[in-house]
């Protein structure tokens, strides 16, 4: 998959913003995940269509990771900025301190790419999460890759 470089968001993140990210949302992002968001922030793919389902999705644009989300025109495609407004859609945990599952890139039509840590909170899976089905404490998710290497390979 290619990502249009006139689309990545600036600065790119550090070493310490994910570890900072990490300590808040209590996860250990993927290796593979990480490497891709220090050189494609928040990118837009120049083809990005993949299957799940048995539909076919297209990402607009993979979200971004920002110090501070409200000092960038971007800051809306900020990773906190979309799990803040998903809040409990994204969970069927009242409890939850941290992140259960996390958006990664904003599909057209509402629906998200995202890792789903609810089993592992090492080595997320890749799965879609549907707005429309989905409710509070009551995530809708279908399964689309084991990684996130197994996710970029899917994506036309």
């Amino acid at each position: 998959m290619k990502i249009d470089k006139s689309t990545i968001t600036l600065p790119l993140p550090t070493d310490e913003l994910f570890e900072r990210k990490e300590k808040f949302w209590r996860v250990k992002l993927p290796k593979d995940f990480v490497d891709f968001m220090k050189e494609n922030n928040g990118g837009r793919p120049i083809d990005g269509a993949f299957k799940c389902n048995n539909h076919e999705y297209a990402i607009d644009r993979f979200l971004c990771l920002l110090k501070t989300p409200r000092d960038n025109t971007l800051g809306m495609y900020d990773m906190d900025v979309t799990l803040t407004q998903l809040e409990d859609r994204l969970t069927d945990n009242e409890d939850l301190i941290g992140a259960d599952i996390l958006p990664i890139a904003v599909l057209f039509a509402g629906d998200f790419v995202c890792l789903d840590f609810r089993k592992d909170r090492e080595n997320p899976k890749v799965v879609l999460w549907n707005h429309e089905e989905s409710a509070e404490l009551e995530p809708i998710t279908y399964f689309i890759a084991n990684t996130f290497s197994e996710f970029i390979s899917k994506v036309e």
